[in-house]
């Protein structure tokens, strides 16, 4: 919105800066960030008063980690991804192109995710159904989103010449330049499915998973921009996105609403995202990353989310074949909880924010060689 001061130019001479991608990128994060600091304390009220905290977060499935967490966190209010999404919609409504379809697409994605764990978070707590949305509804919701939005990418001038490309890290051309209709929708819902559950698999200890989604946030703030700058994308040997600049935008308000909340979610959280906030910014991060062709430099950009993500398939495979666990427990991080010689959760949530950091900047480095 604020975009359209740069037409204003001509009579006040500094408005032309609302033209810039990069200055409105950081002013969405700095926007997105200064209102959850306003609005996250009201939020946090309200939710306290009908939600608490998931009480069987870990009675049915770990019994040694309600030992270590259950009285601590029992009554820490769930659903604060209502504050992330409400962050990050305010700012890019103010700071984007409202004209530009990428940046619609990546922000209804994520209401869409959001709303789907809204669902599951609402029957927890508020319905106090420790089943919640079952896990066939939840896949099942977000498949046919990610389909329809896979016809539309298939349609639209901006992304029907790239979608049915396969990109792969390291090389200059796709390995795959025409995959076949089906391939293009299981490979999309594969990448933004995945991510948004990944990242709710990571979601376990105060602070983590904001923590991690904010260095990949960063990461993709600077691809997306290269990707929608003609010159760079030429110089870099990647796909150009024509409006994907604007993703920019969008990652950066999403930077924002991510430190934001860290605000109120470091330990000891005041708030826990819930699959609310979780499968909100998985989907955000799956289709940014589907919209300029960096799929696969996902993979090591969000490299703790795969690592979350493998440690629970490796650990439930392994013991239906020999009956025995690698892990302790699963995901990964519980795992160094419990181990002989534990760490403490601070210490697993930095320790996992500096390797997220460093996934992030090979990530970026990634778009140098080819």
């Amino acid at each position: 919105m604020l975009y359209y001061l740069h037409h204003l130019s001509d009579t006040v001479s500094y408005f032309r800066v609302f033209q810039y991608i990069t200055v409105r990128a950081f002013a969405g994060a700095g926007t997105a960030f200064i209102l959850s600091l306003i609005i996250g304390p009201w939020i946090i009220g309200r939710l306290h008063r009908f939600c608490s905290g998931d009480e069987t977060r870990f009675k049915d499935n770990a019994p040694a980690l309600d030992v270590l967490h259950g009285e601590l966190k029992k009554n820490t209010p769930t659903m604060g991804g209502i504050l992330i999404i409400i962050s990050m919609v305010v700012s890019c409504v103010l700071w984007s192109v409202l004209t530009n379809l990428l940046v619609w697409i990546a922000l209804l994605t994520m209401c869409v995710m959001g709303l789907i764990g809204f669902a599951d978070d609402y029957i927890k707590t508020v319905k106090h159904n420790s089943r919640g949305l079952s896990p066939l509804k939840k896949l099942l919701f977000q498949c046919l989103w990610v389909i329809g939005i896979a016809g539309l990418l298939l349609i639209i001038p901006e992304t029907r010449d790239h979608v049915r490309q396969l990109m792969v890290p390291f090389l200059k051309a796709p390995l795959i330049p025409q995959m076949g209709l089906l391939a293009v929708f299981l490979f999309l819902v594969l990448v933004v499915v995945g991510a948004s559950n990944a990242v709710n698999l990571t979601d376990g200890l105060d602070g983590l998973a904001i923590g991690c989604s904010s260095s990949v946030a960063f990461a993709y703030l600077i691809m997306t921009y290269v990707a929608g700058h003609a010159r760079f994308a030429d110089y870099l040997q990647i796909p150009y996105i024509a409006g994907s600049g604007e993703l920019s935008v969008f990652c950066g308000c999403m930077l924002g609403a991510c430190l934001g909340f860290l605000w109120f979610n470091c330990h000891p959280a005041q708030v826990f995202m819930g699959d609310t906030g979780s499968l909100a910014l998985g989907g955000a991060i799956g289709i940014v990353a589907v919209l300029i062709k960096q799929e696969l430099a996902l993979m090591v950009v969000g490299g703790i989310f795969v690592l979350e993500a493998l440690s629970v398939i490796l650990q439930v495979g392994w013991f239906k074949l020999k009956r025995r666990r690698i892990f302790v427990c699963a995901p990964l991080h519980h795992h160094f909880e419990l181990k002989k010689q534990p760490w403490s959760e601070t210490q697993v949530t930095v320790r996992f924010w500096i390797i997220s950091i460093m996934f992030a900047l090979i990530g970026v480095l990634m778009l140098k060689i080819r």
